[in-house]
């Protein structure tokens, strides 16, 4: 694998609109809690618009975090899909109008080959009454099989990186294996063979001091 590949890890969402923050809740947590080499760059990006193609045409892979709808599946429910299936998934959905394939596609036309791969979290509510900040509970739950699966994702695409304090990042054993291209949810570890997932969904505390990621009712 080539470690010196440019990678974007591009986090979408609108940190006032309950859980579509979920993006911008795993940035906080990246940001904060990990120091990755010079060929990855962090990126909250707000909503996906085609302001995202100098991104595109900068990095050799893209990787997005993002809340969906339409899946089917129950709110908090973690998925890993590439473009190309989340385009053939007709119901399911990012909550903002342009989708990482539309961006890539528009990338190609333009000369650009950029690859990538997108997670995201299927949502409880993402239409508040009032402008909300923070995330509903099964969502908030979530975070960190979520972020764990971007890490893994990292790891397979030959990246090695540091904890905050300078220590390398040594990715949990107690379950080993990667993330499927299928929908997992924090009682779904046996479906889904992620390191530690059993332990990231039952330990949402280092996202307890991020504003993002309140869990509030909703």
């Amino acid at each position: 694998m080539n470690t010196t590949e440019k990678i974007a890890i591009i986090c979408v969402g609108n940190r006032l609109m309950l859980d579509d923050g979920a993006g911008p809740a795993i940035y906080d947590e990246l940001n904060a809690n990990y120091r990755f080499p010079d060929n990855v760059n962090l990126i909250d990006a707000g909503c996906m618009t085609m302001d995202l193609l100098p991104v595109v045409k900068s990095y050799d892979y893209l990787i997005t975090v993002d809340a969906v709808d339409g899946t089917g599946e129950e709110p908090g429910t973690v998925f890993r899909f590439s473009p190309e299936d989340i385009a053939g998934h007709g119901v399911m959905q990012s909550l903002h109008d342009m989708r990482l394939i539309d961006l890539l596609n528009a990338a190609a036309l333009l000369g650009f080959d950029a690859q990538g791969m997108c997670f995201g979290v299927q949502v409880a509510n993402m239409n508040p009454a009032v402008v909300t900040e923070g995330l509903t509970p099964k969502v908030y739950d979530a975070l960190p099989l979520l972020r764990d699966a971007v890490l893994a994702h990292l790891i397979e695409r030959g990246v090695s990186f540091d904890n905050a304090d300078g220590t390398p990042f040594v990715p949990p054993t107690e379950s080993g294996g990667r993330l499927h291209s299928a929908p997992v949810s924090c009682g779904d570890s046996a479906e889904v063979e992620l390191a530690a997932s059993e332990r990231s969904c039952r330990n949402a505390d280092s996202f307890a001091n991020s504003p993002a990621s309140i869990a509030v009712e909703g």
